[in-house]
């Protein structure tokens, strides 16, 4: 009997085809509202999940950039939260820019936290290869022209023997070499700035809003911020179904479940008026067809 994939179909939305629910602005980091200096509540969207810290394991992967790495891996069932960030470098604590710049050493990644029971490192590698093109040869000149590149970050041995089986077993279904390159993580993985955190959900400021997500640990440590940005991430029609999905199966509040319900109707419409204007198109140009017959 086969098993169910335990992580969802890969896509992402083009940038062509960002939607009238998505506000042309990133969402800024809201003010906060306590004049006492105080931290803000914790609230459903940054609470920690009530996961046994023995059964949380991380792993770091680089594939191309970070904003649709972190989304793919937010769809695997049993991912608890994910962070883009740097890895690699020396340098302490890198901007964007310098890292863009290529003089660091680092290299855009991705840190996933995961529940060991309900998903393994191997299917964690599985995703990876899925969410990106390891045989990209751009990605061989990494340090040179690109700061990206394809690598998995191993935090111990067992994870080293794992992502190397891993490797061998998709070189084989495919007929060009993968450059992916497995690397000890003996750097330290800085935290990218709040801008590249969950990129797709963040294209939403009401949804973003309406979780009171108001500083970078709290974008990183949501796990509803991390599934949401993850379903945000895929195309349209498939959005409809896996938000409406997520909706049914997660406990939220009525503004997160308006913000989410809009997207919904919007994507629809959107969807509805893009069949009508290629019917309408259609029609016009059998028209023009038996026009040049009569």
């Amino acid at each position: 009997m086969s098993q169910r994939s335990p992580f969802k179909p890969i896509s992402f939305v083009s940038e062509a085809a960002v939607l009238s629910f998505i506000t042309p602005n990133m969402y800024k980091i809201l003010p906060k509202t306590h004049t006492d200096g105080s931290e803000f509540p914790i609230s459903e969207s940054t609470s920690r999940a009530t996961i046994p810290l023995e059964f949380l394991c991380e792993a770091v992967f680089a594939g191309d950039g970070f904003w649709g790495l972190e989304a793919a891996f937010g769809r695997v069932d049993g991912v608890v939260k994910t962070a883009t960030g740097y890895c690699g470098g020396a340098l302490k604590k890198p901007s964007y820019k310098e890292v863009c710049e290529g003089r660091t050493g680092h290299t855009e990644a991705v840190k996933v936290m995961y529940d060991k029971r309900k998903i393994s490192y191997k299917s964690l590698c599985d995703a990876f290869w899925e969410a990106h093109d390891p045989t990209n040869k751009e990605f061989l000149n990494f340090g040179l022209s690109t700061h990206h590149r394809s690598a998995i970050f191993y935090v111990n041995e067992e994870q080293k023997k794992q992502a190397q089986e891993s490797k061998i077993r998709r070189q084989m279904k495919l007929n060009r070499r993968i450059v992916t390159k497995i690397i000890a993580l003996d750097s330290e993985f800085f935290v990218a700035e709040n801008l590249h955190q969950k990129y797709y959900l963040q294209k939403s400021y009401r949804v973003c809003e309406s979780l009171s997500l108001r500083s970078t640990d709290q974008f990183v440590e949501s796990n509803i911020a991390c599934k949401l940005n993850g379903i945000l991430g895929m195309e349209a029609r498939v959005i409809i179904d896996e938000l409406t999905t997520f909706l049914g199966s997660h406990e939220v509040s009525s503004q997160t479940k308006s913000a989410c319900g809009e997207i919904i109707e919007d994507l629809r419409r959107n969807d509805g008026e893009r069949i009508l204007n290629s019917v309408k198109i259609k029609a016009r140009c059998i028209c023009e067809i038996n026009l040049e017959f009569m």
